[in-house]
């Protein structure tokens, strides 16, 4: 009874908002084009706010799923930006508050739609140096990647920025941290990605491990398949040496609860050792066991403001890199998007690292 009462809660009080941003919406419509009928505007409304919803009815609504993704956006800033213009319309005292005040917020709503797709679809490169504690060894250059959510919005024309940036950084290995597919991997082989990913190149291979939305799409071994038939390397919870160089952990997600503790998978000598986990959800562990690097993505810097208020205050490390005793750690904001393609105060990257070996006096 309380999960029905906390369904039939959480159903109402998304109802109501729905309602309060349609009412808005409908107000400023009808302010410069009185034909809008007020029932087919309210069918309508109804279908895009629970858009997101059909389109998970199956791949024939496709259509509900991109309209879905890019509501989630619009209801973001809607709760920030309509209240503020409901005020000012309290204490408007000329005429036309409707159609001005509306005016106003739509385009200020199309200056964050444009401004985010370009942060979305223009990715970075960002460059980082370390100096590793360990014996002097030949140096080491990773590209690193995350939350690629292959699928509609972020598909085979992003890859292969990706593709293209991470083949002209030249690395000796290129690593996935998670959240490669937008849960079901279904579009990542319909839309010809996989020939864009087995473009990537590195001396010493790709790697890759899952994230929380490959357990979401619930179609893991077909995944695992597909990426290893474009040349990605999955890693679940194993420890492999890679070159004779280095030692490269790979973790389960830990949506899946089973996961092996990171103590079975720490290696014996004194190699340098990776540790690719896609959340980073326990960041002492690693320090304490003495790895020099470890990645992770999931957070996605918030992907739009002011979401990044919240993941600082969920995660230890949420964006960028940081020295824990001799670990390196690394969080990044990811090279795609979840939802809509838009990033607002973050901005696809990827990771060009550079390791260096020498030991400390």
């Amino acid at each position: 009874m309380k999960i029905i009462a906390s369904i039939i809660g959480s159903l109402a009080i998304y109802l109501a908002l729905v309602a309060y941003l349609g009412w808005n919406v409908y107000i400023w419509m009808d302010s410069w084009a009185q034909w809008i009928y007020p029932t087919l505007f309210g069918v309508v409304w109804l279908l895009i706010a629970f858009s997101f919803f059909i389109g998970r009815l199956g791949h024939r609504f496709l259509a509900f799923t991109i309209i879905g993704a890019y509501w989630f956006a619009f209801l973001e800033y809607a709760l920030l930006l309509f209240p503020v213009a409901n005020i000012v319309s309290l204490l408007w005292e000329g005429t036309q508050e409707a159609l001005i005040l509306g005016n106003a917020v739509a385009v200020i709503f199309l200056l964050i739609f444009i401004a985010g797709t370009f942060l979305a679809y223009s990715p970075v490169v960002r460059n980082l140096e370390i100096t590793v504690d360990r014996p002097a060894a030949e140096p080491l250059h990773l590209v690193i990647g995350s939350d690629f959510h292959l699928g509609i919005l972020s598909g085979r024309r992003h890859l292969k920025r990706f593709v293209t940036h991470a083949n002209k950084l030249n690395p000796d290995v290129v690593l996935l941290a998670g959240d490669l597919v937008d849960d079901d991997p279904v579009w990542y082989a319909r839309y010809g990605m996989k020939e864009e990913m087995e473009k990537l190149e590195a001396k010493l291979g790709v790697y890759g491990v899952l994230g929380n939305h490959e357990y979401y799409g619930k179609k893991i071994p077909l995944l695992v398949k597909l990426m290893e038939s474009s040349g990605v390397n999955i890693l679940r919870d194993e420890t492999i040496l890679v070159g004779n160089r280095f030692y490269l952990t790979g973790r389960e997600d830990r949506t899946n609860g089973k996961r092996h503790a990171l103590q079975l998978l720490q290696p014996k000598d004194k190699l340098p050792w990776i540790i690719m986990d896609h959340t980073p959800s326990d960041l002492k562990t690693p320090v304490q066991l003495g790895a020099d690097l470890h990645i992770s993505g999931h957070t996605h810097k918030g992907q739009m403001w002011p979401n990044r208020f919240i993941t600082k205050k969920v995660f230890e490390l949420d964006y960028g890199h940081r020295l824990a005793g001799k670990t390196h750690l690394l969080v990044s904001s990811g090279f795609g998007f979840w939802g809509p393609a838009i990033r607002i105060g973050s901005r696809s990257e990827l990771w060009s690292i550079k390791m260096k070996f020498e030991p400390t006096s």
